[in-house]
């Protein structure tokens, strides 16, 4: 009897515990059930939008309206550099000088062969103008007269040809005083004092104060929808500007650049504040109007920060059919503006996500608000 009721009392216990454990894993699964739904990152989706070829971006630089690669026509030593880099310049002033010793000395040749040849011309003339009375009193012949004739004249050309040669020198020397053509900035020195100064290698750069432009790349296949004289948008990321400009020279060939043709956009003087030669900009240019677009043609773009970098793949995030995050490659390209065109990967239908309150990854669920 006493056995009997050991063994129910032990059936008993063996239930309670298994009850127990039955409630606890229902517990588990309902609570781990609430994390899952609880943990779900938070996201905003969005939809590609479409450029029906209304605008074009393009990128650029600030340039100088006017820059000069100052250099000389002679070879020899830089005796002196008068200006350093970020030096105001005006129209005419000495920026540096070259030895001239040697264009000296020709210069006081060719002085000796002047004082020579006229010398000689005033001899000439003498014997020219006597000879002239002598012939009119039949006192000389016509042979002498037009032998004394020609020494004259050549004398006259020997005094010019000495006085040319001496313009020459005058030239070259002038090529060691090398002067600002205008007004500006030194922007670059590529040398010093004591260096050889070859024809032709630059010493100094000058960029006219005051006027600005952008220079930019269109490609080949977006020139014909331009033109000369169209406004355009200015974006300089660097000082947070928008400028507001114009198209003012457009390169007729692309020989040289790869079929891209450069253009040159004007920026007003009064935009010019806060602006510096080699800040890159972003130039936002209308297009003229075409026929109909074919929407199956129109670009699929959208934001940059969307986009996700891992080493050398771009992609952004979707949304899977289990609610989850999922990482979609796509081809990028070109930018304009905030925006980025994606070539592949991603149709102009499809939604992505935009942003999240939380950190995305493949798998993780995610929660549209």
């Amino acid at each position: 009897m006493r056995q009997y009721i050991h063994n129910k009392r032990t059936l008993l216990i063996l239930s309670v515990l298994g009850i127990l454990i039955i409630s606890s894993c229902s517990s588990n699964e309902k609570k781990e059930t609430q994390t899952g739904i609880n943990t779900a990152v938070l996201v905003t989706v969005s939809q590609p939008g479409t450029d029906g070829k209304q605008g074009l971006t393009v990128s650029g630089q600030v340039e100088a309206s006017q820059t000069a690669n100052i250099s000389t026509r002679v070879m020899g030593y830089i005796t002196k550099i008068n200006v350093k880099v970020g030096d105001r310049v005006n129209k005419g002033q000495l920026l540096a000088t070259i030895s001239n010793d040697d264009i000296l000395a020709k210069r006081a040749q060719t002085d000796a062969m002047i004082a020579q040849a006229e010398a000689a011309l005033k001899s000439a003339q003498k014997d020219y103008d006597r000879f002239t009375v002598l012939y009119k009193q039949q006192s000389a012949s016509a042979k002498e007269l037009d032998n004394i004739t020609l020494q004259y004249q050549s004398a006259k050309s020997g005094l010019e040809a000495a006085k040319q040669q001496r313009n020459e020198v005058n030239a070259m020397l002038s090529y060691t005083n090398l002067t600002a053509p205008f007004a500006g900035t030194v922007t670059q020195k590529m040398m010093d004092a004591g260096s050889m100064a070859n024809p032709g290698m630059p010493l100094l750069t000058i960029e006219q104060s005051g006027s600005y432009q952008v220079s930019a790349s269109v490609p080949e296949s977006e020139i014909s929808l331009i033109q000369e004289g169209s406004p355009v948008i200015i974006n300089i990321d660097a000082i947070h500007k928008t400028i507001s400009g114009q198209i003012a020279q457009i390169d007729p060939s692309s020989a040289q650049s790869g079929g891209q043709y450069l253009i040159k956009v004007h920026v007003p003087d009064d935009e010019k504040r806060g602006l510096f030669a080699g800040m890159y900009a972003n130039v936002m240019i209308p297009l003229k109007q075409q026929k109909q677009t074919n929407t199956d043609n129109a670009q699929v773009m959208v934001p940059i920060s969307a986009i996700e970098y891992k080493d050398q793949l771009t992609g952004l995030y979707t949304i899977g059919s289990n609610h989850t995050a999922l990482l979609r490659w796509v081809r990028l390209g070109r930018i304009q503006g905030n925006h980025v065109e994606v070539l592949s990967g991603l149709a102009a239908n499809e939604q992505f996500i935009l942003s999240a309150e939380g950190r995305l990854y493949n798998g993780v669920a995610v929660k549209i608000k």
